[in-house]
């Protein structure tokens, strides 16, 4: 994929739209449906290679996948062939960014709830901007009670932003007021018998601008309540972040592992976006992106690390995404067919 080192257009688009428009006609639909029927190429053969005897490494029904990955099929078929297909490729989750569709028509919060469920689907998650100028804006900032109250009527279990703490700097005093107003969120959300999570990017492990020694991860962590606030891991981002702090600005070395961070405290971490990568070194990032199974993140290793730890087989969500797929069917299909295939040879 092709990418900028300035804000990700890709959070910026996601941010800057509630709803995913689009028109919906018979013709478009068949084709889009048949395209996603192709035979499986890669992942398929890596699939095959992978299976095995073993404990599957994916827990039962914890399965998901992040919407903003299907856009194009939500926008130009609704919502109902998408979950339709997601249903057969064995997908038990979904987790939204934004509610609305194309010219298939409107659906009440209450509706898309059950049209999830009539497919097998739980609805998960959600994503919504942190904060924006406009008062009126669908935000936490800005519309805590509007957003709480439609991710209830979704049935939401989790409630969150792929927004940066980065709102007022990137100071350690900037982070620690961010992470104030995450635990108010926390808070509201649960009242409510939800929870508040945010979702990283690179640029969150990067150091403090006023104390270059001190890893703005680690400030989000400390400084926002744990019973209060949770994280959805982007694994790749993380991975990428990795590659692009693990020294500080005056050069001196700051190694660290993704991993280790869910290890130790797992509780903070019930969702997770599982989107692979191709190590390249002279990537701004790292990695290029690509389709689940056909990168170099090793998600059997990460998987079951996490899913080993005593009690915590259950208690996290494993949300399939890419930011920019050739064919989205395509590697909502591959990706669940590999993640299946996994195999933990500890077990």
């Amino acid at each position: 994929m092709s990418r900028i080192s300035q804000p990700d257009p890709e959070l910026t688009h996601r941010l800057s739209r509630r709803g995913m428009l689009g028109v919906a006609a018979g013709a478009t639909a068949a084709a889009l449906l048949g395209a996603a029927a192709a035979p499986a190429t890669a992942a398929s053969s890596t699939a095959s290679a992978t299976a095995g005897r073993g404990r599957p490494v994916l827990p039962p029904g914890r399965l998901g996948i992040q919407l903003y990955s299907l856009r194009d099929k939500v926008s130009t078929l609704g919502f109902a062939p998408v979950f339709a297909e997601l249903e057969k490729y064995g997908y038990d989750e979904v987790e939204f960014a934004g509610y609305t569709q194309g010219s298939a028509g409107p659906l009440t919060l209450a509706q898309l709830r059950r049209l999830a469920r009539d497919h097998g689907l739980n609805p998960i998650g959600s994503h919504v901007g942190y904060y924006s100028d406009d008062p009126n804006a669908y935000t936490f900032a800005q519309n805590l009670t509007k957003v709480l109250d439609d991710a209830q009527a979704l049935g939401l279990k989790h409630i969150g932003t792929a927004s940066g703490p980065f709102r007022y700097g990137s100071t350690v005093d900037a982070w620690k007021r961010a992470a104030e107003e995450f635990n108010t969120y926390g808070a509201a959300a649960k009242a409510r018998g939800m929870k508040f999570y945010q979702h990283n990017h690179s640029e969150e492990f990067s150091f403090a601008t006023d104390n270059p020694k001190v890893r703005l991860y680690d400030v989000l962590l400390a400084e926002t309540d744990p019973d209060l606030v949770f994280l959805e891991m982007d694994i790749f981002w993380a991975y990428s972040g990795q590659f692009r702090f693990s020294k500080r600005p005056d050069g001196s070395p700051a190694p660290f592992e993704p991993l280790d961070y869910v290890l130790r405290q797992p509780h903070r971490y019930p969702l997770f976006h599982v989107k692979d990568g191709v190590s390249d070194p002279a990537d701004t990032y790292g990695y290029r992106m690509t389709d689940v199974g056909d990168g170099d993140i090793d998600y059997q290793r990460f998987i079951s690390a996490v899913t080993r730890l005593r009690g915590e087989r259950l208690a996290h969500h494993w949300q399939a995404e890419h930011d920019q797929p050739t064919e989205s069917f395509t590697f909502a299909r591959r990706s669940s067919a590999y993640l299946h295939s996994l195999r933990d040879k500890g077990c």
